[in-house]
């Protein structure tokens, strides 16, 4: 590191490169293609950045991890107006990216305590929901703080309390299937007190229906209830045909008469 240009400090080409973790050739390919020029060329052509140019290469390897091109990238920087709202897009995608790694360190620590007491670590179908194999559908549906907040609870639980409303999951399930069995209409005062623990059991922190939103949740209840029915990737859920359109129609009836 140098002082050049009164007490502006620098770093020399090696430099930089040791600290960002390329190579040199890769900091000299950068400013061929006009990327990232150095702040200015000592004797002997040797380049030297300053912080301007420190910041723009985090950029750079920012996006480079995304899978973007040099000359996207070269783009995307040419179309910022405002560096320090480029640095905030960064801090905001390190960020996400943190976070991301969070919830898999998360999973992992709950398989490696489920392998540890001898137990299945596989969450029951009912409650995908909440991993990050439905994050999409989830953010798609919901946004991304309602799958966050989802996600956070359901693996802050630990797994005593997963396998607890596992149980609970299971046991709605047979309930809904008994109460068909014996000839109970979607109306009827069974199938109401089925509904309401149905709603009652999707309550989780990120949901409207924890956040109390009325119109939000009756589209929730009214959503899930018609993927139960009609959805392929759900039809597991209940397994038989009729119970799932017999817990649509009982749950349709719960959001128009009680919600």
């Amino acid at each position: 590191m140098t002082e050049g240009g009164g007490t502006a400090v620098e770093w020399t080409i090696g430099e930089l490169a040791a600290r960002a973790g390329v190579s040199s050739r890769t900091l000299r390919h950068y400013d061929l293609v006009g990327l990232l020029p150095p702040s200015r060329t000592g004797p002997g052509g040797l380049r030297h950045y300053g912080p301007g140019e420190v910041a723009r290469l985090q950029r750079i390897l920012l996006l480079r991890r995304t899978g973007m091109g040099l000359a996207d990238i070269g783009r995307v920087l040419s179309e910022e107006l405002d560096e320090v709202e480029g640095l905030r897009a960064h801090v905001a995608a390190l960020e996400e990216e943190r976070e991301r790694v969070d919830r898999r360190l998360r999973a992992v620590r709950h398989t490696l305590r489920a392998r540890e007491a001898g137990v299945d670590p596989s969450p029951d179908v009912m409650l995908e929901g909440f991993n990050d194999r439905y994050e999409e559908e989830v953010v798609r549906r919901w946004g991304e703080e309602a799958f966050r907040a989802a996600n956070d609870w359901w693996h802050g639980k630990g797994l005593a309390g997963q396998q607890e409303w596992k149980r609970r999951a299971q046991a709605l399930v047979a309930d809904w299937a008994a109460a068909h069995r014996e000839g109970a209409a979607p109306g009827s005062a069974r199938a109401r007190d089925l509904a309401v623990r149905h709603v009652e059991w999707l309550a989780v922190p990120g949901t409207p229906l924890h956040a109390g939103e009325r119109e939000r949740s009756v589209e929730m209840v009214e959503c899930l209830a018609d993927a139960y029915a009609k959805d392929p990737a759900y039809a597991h859920i209940f397994r038989d045909a009729e119970v799932a359109e017999f817990v649509r129609e009982a749950l349709y009836v719960h959001t128009r008469t009680r919600m």
